[in-house]
């Protein structure tokens, strides 16, 4: 089980969406890790803010916020190609 719970936002789903199978397939075994290691996983904070992070998983750049208050990681941007 994950520690932290990944939710999406619009564009970040609707790109997810868009991927091919073995590549979602990927990306959602690496995103796993991701949940159990926010802040590892070779993610870096964005500006100042240590809960704000980007990492590349999956050969995916992502963006997303960590809530340590409510244990979930909310993805915002996804760009692949």
């Amino acid at each position: 089980m994950s520690g932290f719970r990944i939710q999406y936002a619009p564009p970040a789903d609707q790109a997810c969406t868009g991927m091919d199978t073995a590549l979602r397939a990927r990306f959602d075994r690496a995103m796993r890790l991701v949940a159990d290691h926010p802040y590892g996983c070779g993610s870096t904070p964005i500006g100042r803010e240590t809960d704000r992070r980007e990492a590349t998983v999956a050969d995916v750049l992502i963006r997303y916020y960590v809530s340590r208050s409510v244990l979930t990681l909310t993805i915002v941007r996804v760009v692949y190609l």
